[in-house]
Parts: structure tokens; sequence; C-alpha cells
């Protein structure tokens, strides 16, 4: 009998947000996935991005179910309409799918180089030989690149960098510490700060992921503005990235 009652308790406390749901043709899932990043996107669905996700969809009666797969094979997923968006895109990086207005966090992009170079800057990043991991394209979204070379597994870069392929490898700074963690002589290598890029979640061409973009705005926009997602960031010890009249990038 407890059980029942608690069981009862708990679908009147969800049963508005499942009717408000049903009521926009929303979806009562969503089905998101993800390259896996450490303490980000887990295998196990834990990490920042998944609990902001949940935040976002689940209180609205929309119940978020997780895959990892490789960049690319998340990005197909979503174009045959196999999962309804993929994680962590840039804005408009990919025309086959549909942006929503908000962002969900940012990326902190580092420049990983040996410490005899230049530090690079914004302004001077485009000067350089540049490396990253294939389909990131970076050349969008960094100002003036020319020469970039996109490499399919990140285990490779160190050596690259020491026999001067390249000058400086991009990534956010998660993937960057992931890299340093391998090189033997740490004391060898910088990471220097050079751009802040919006994430977002890259949704499918199909009616159904139409409905879950306009939800996911609705509710990132009342998110953002009651600070609700800021004990996420904290309990994930990284930085938030809005303010209480934070906008749509």
């Amino acid at each position: 009998m407890a059980i029942r009652t608690v069981l009862l308790a708990m679908l009147l406390l969800l049963a508005p947000g499942l009717q408000a749901a049903e009521a926009e043709g929303v979806p009562p899932q969503i089905h998101l996935v993800s390259e896996e990043w450490l303490d980000y996107t887990n295998a196990d669905g834990t990490g920042l991005a998944w609990d902001v996700l949940r935040k976002v969809f689940e209180p609205a009666g929309v119940q978020v179910v997780t895959q990892s797969a490789p960049y690319s094979r998340a990005v197909g997923l979503v174009r045959r309409g196999e999962a309804d968006a993929w994680v962590g895109s840039y804005k408009e990086e990919n025309a086959d799918n549909l942006y929503p207005r908000w962002h969900f966090d940012m990326d902190h992009i580092y420049a990983l180089g040996l410490v005899g170079k230049p530090e690079p800057t914004l302004e001077t990043i485009g000067q350089y030989r540049l490396a990253w991991v294939r389909g990131y394209e970076f050349q969008h979204y960094l100002p003036n690149v020319k020469h970039f070379r996109e490499i399919q597994r990140r285990e490779g870069i160190l050596p690259m960098l020491e026999h001067d392929r390249v000058d400086f490898y991009i990534d956010a700074l998660t993937e960057v510490d992931y890299v340093l963690d391998q090189a033997a002589q740490p004391e060898r290598w910088r990471r220097t700060h050079v751009a802040e890029l919006p994430l977002y979640l890259a949704f499918a061409r199909s009616e159904q992921a139409k409905a879950l973009r306009e939800l996911f705005d609705r509710r990132m926009a009342q998110l953002v503005r009651s600070g609700e997602l800021e004990p996420i960031f904290e309990h994930w010890k990284q930085p938030y990235p809005f303010t209480a009249d934070s906008q749509p990038h």
C-alpha cells in the first residue's frame, strides 16, 4: 500500500509536465547521442551535459535517452532519423540539422604547443599551421585560418607538434588536457586560451525534432532567467556560461 501511494504521488507530480508536452505535440521521449567526453557525456549517462539536458526536458515531461557514439557516427544517426539530436555542435555546423536559438554551454577552445612557440591569440591564430580532430571544422569559427590538418585520433598529436609538422593543436580544454596527460615532460608544453564557442543541440529535420527544438528554447530561456542550471555546473566544477540577462547567440 505504501509503495502504491508513493507511485501515485510521483505520477501526480509528473502529470502537469506530461500533459503540457502532449498538448504541444511534443513526444514523451528525446533520443540524444554524443561522443563520449569525460565527466560531460559519459557512456553511463552521467556528466554535465547529460544533467543539463535532463533538467531542460524532464520537468516538461520528456524523458531523456542517452547514447554514446563517435562524433561522425552521432551526426549520421541524427541525419538518418535514428536519434533526435546530437550533442555539442557549434552554431550551424551542419546543414543537415535544425538548430535552436539557445546554446546550453560554452566550449573553451585552447591551442596546445611547445613552450618555445609564440603565444597565439584569437587575432593571430590564423597565421599558424594548425591541427584538430576531423569533423570539428574550426576553420569556420577561428578567423583567417589558412593552413590546417585534420587528424583521426588525438593520440598522435604530440609527436606531430614535436616534429614541427604543425604549430598548434586546437581543441576544447578537456580534450587538450587529455592530450597533455600523455606527455612525458608536461613542462615542455603550453596551452593557450583562444576562443569561447557556444555549444548547441543539432536536431534532426523532422516534425518531432522541430517540436523538441521549440520546447528546448522555451525551457532554456526559463532556466537561464531562474539560474536553475548553475548548481549543475558547480557540481561538475565547470564555469557557469550564463547570467540572468544572457541572450541566445
